[in-house]
């Protein structure tokens, strides 16, 4: 499923939502990818902090990928969280 994310707060959602879907703890996800689970905390919850390797690295292990496109109008507006 397709998820629009304009902050780091929404990317953040949609990893979490990711990693819960399927059926892991950010311990188990920090494990795949050799970092600690705070790190992976850190991530979910939107700090700004989080190295892009770090973001990549995370989204590798759950099997997403990045899209970049123009951004539209109308698919969701600039304030709305997506968790």
């Amino acid at each position: 499923m397709e998820q629009i994310a304009r902050t780091a707060e929404q990317i953040a959602a949609a990893v979490r939502r990711e990693r819960r879907r399927r059926g892991l703890t950010q311990e188990q996800l920090s494990s795949k990818i050799k970092l600690r689970q705070a790190t992976v905390s850190k991530l979910e919850s939107g700090e700004s902090s989080i190295r892009l390797q770090t973001l990549l690295d995370v989204m590798r292990a759950l099997n997403l990928e990045l899209v970049l496109r123009p951004r539209t109008k109308a698919a969701l507006p600039d304030g709305a969280n997506l968790s």
